[in-house]
């Protein structure tokens, strides 16, 4: 009887979970996972497991969780596990040269992009901000430079009109089991491609922190409505406003806004108050449906109207 080939997953973003879990019920023997260590959570900072941990443990599969994927001690342990091929995906670290050599097959990576584009942390975001019509995961060696390796196979997913961030991620992560298990085949029978990326087509999606959110009403209405739709749910998308006693506020703004034609002013600018609220872009201006001013709870915009100390004219603005 053959055996099983033997496979090392690390990961730790939610992303990941449904190629864990097509590991855990196909024919491969899942030897361990290497996940990123628990860390404190919200206001009382309870230390929280990454969930994909907790499916680990569920299953009784080996959980190890190194503070830096690098010493010596803790690439022992990986190297005993005795991996035919390691299995990456939103682990959230960079991985040394001597882990990349230790699989007797290959260390594969499963990507949020159709690389060579948007190598980085932001990539699902990046392809709805941008306007683009498709996405996917792409399956690659990993190479000590980040998202640089030969790709195996990718696999498309379509962006719709009104996809957002979260829903992007999705359905990304329910494609990658489908390509991993496809690219571990061909590695496993010798036929996997091995094909160079086009570093001239390179581009790159920092990771994203709340700040970049805020939103810049000099870019075109267009822009804007990606951009709410891409960072939502994370970082989200805010701007600003002066309450009735002259106090800055944020207001979080939600996807659904709505590319109006025929009206125009200076970039942020109270275009319509009557029922709805029009705002004015760098070119074109957009309706918005859904907000949350800071401290309270997110509403349709008629009830944010009935309170709001907002006029015609007034300006949205950003802080920076």
């Amino acid at each position: 009887m053959q055996d099983k080939k033997r496979i090392l997953f690390m990961g730790t973003g939610d992303i990941a979970i449904p190629s864990f879990e097509a590991l855990l019920s196909s024919n491969y023997e899942l030897v361990a996972l290497v996940t990123q260590p628990d860390k404190p959570v919200g206001r009382k900072m309870v230390m929280t497991p990454p969930q994909i941990k907790e499916v680990a443990l569920s299953h009784g599969i080996q959980v190890l969780q190194p503070e830096r994927v690098r010493g010596a001690d803790e690439l022992e342990k990986i190297r005993a596990l005795a991996a035919d091929v390691i299995v990456v995906m939103a682990y959230g670290q960079i991985l040394p040269k001597a882990l990349l050599e230790m699989p007797s097959v290959a260390c594969i990576n499963l990507h949020a992009s159709l690389l060579p584009k948007f190598r980085g942390a932001s990539c699902i975001q990046s392809a709805i901000d941008e306007g683009d019509s498709e996405t996917g995961i792409t399956v690659m060696h990993v190479s000590p430079r980040l998202d640089e390796g030969d790709i195996i196979l990718s696999s498309k997913v379509a962006i719709g009109s009104a996809t957002t961030g979260g829903q992007l991620h999705d359905e990304l992560a329910a494609v990658a089991p489908g390509a991993m298990l496809r690219a571990l085949q061909e590695l496993f029978d010798g036929v996997a491609s091995r094909t160079a990326q086009d570093d001239s087509l390179a581009s790159y999606s920092p990771k994203l922190l709340r700040e970049h959110g805020q939103i810049n009403w000099g870019s075109s209405a267009e822009q804007i409505e990606r951009r709410v739709r891409a960072y939502e749910p994370w970082p989200g998308t805010y701007t600003c406003f002066q309450d009735a006693k002259g106090r800055t506020k944020r207001i979080k703004i939600f996807p659904g806004l709505d590319i109006v034609s025929g009206l125009s002013g200076e970039p942020g600018e109270v275009l319509k108050l009557d029922g709805e609220l029009i705002v004015a872009c760098g070119s074109g201006s957009v309706r918005v449906h859904e907000l949350q001013v800071e401290g309270s709870r997110r509403m349709g915009v008629e009830d944010f109207l009935k309170a709001s100390p907002l006029s015609v004219g007034d300006k949205l603005f950003s802080l920076a």
